[in-house]
């Protein structure tokens, strides 16, 4: 399995969400565009910051856990660190939780917009390792460009 090209896909990013102010359907697409971008995933979506707790928002792949406290599991890891978590067995991560059994490794990233946490990208693989540091900087750098082009506005989704 190879590394996709982060920089074509933050080029079609820019490009699906150019001139398109609609915080929620921007969001879809991004998470759409990268669902179908990546080998070897089963969930990809935002979890959004509402009221101290991350809360479900657009996604790609089964059913998942609505609302997760801030510090718990993966997603909470990262939305408390600020810091990217990319865990190679999840299993073997303190407090994961386990919405979808088939889920082997992760890689959750914060979504800051004007240095503010307003959720976090979070990325399933069915695959133990599946994320290496090229997939982490990719995916980084795309999270990027998508919250530069939500900086100012009134609400993220």
């Amino acid at each position: 399995m190879t590394d996709p090209d982060y920089t074509l896909l933050d080029s079609q990013l820019r490009a699906l969400l150019a001139g398109e102010h609609d915080a929620l359907a921007n969001a879809a697409n991004f998470v759409a565009l990268l669902y179908h971008a990546l080998d070897d995933i089963i969930w990809l979506g935002i979890y959004v910051l509402r009221n101290g707790e991350l809360v479900l928002g657009p996604f790609q792949g089964n059913t998942a856990c609505v609302r997760i406290s801030i510090g718990s599991g993966v997603c909470g890891a990262a939305a408390a660190t600020l810091e990217t978590q990319r865990v190679a067995d999840v299993h073997a991560f303190p407090g994961h939780i386990a919405c979808d059994a088939a889920s082997r490794s992760e890689i959750v990233v914060p979504l800051l917009i004007d240095d503010k946490l307003v959720g976090v990208l979070d990325i399933d693989s069915p695959s133990i390792d599946r994320f290496g540091a090229g997939d982490q900087a990719g995916i980084e750098g795309l999270c990027e460009t998508y919250c530069r082009l939500h900086s100012g506005r009134e609400r993220f989704i």
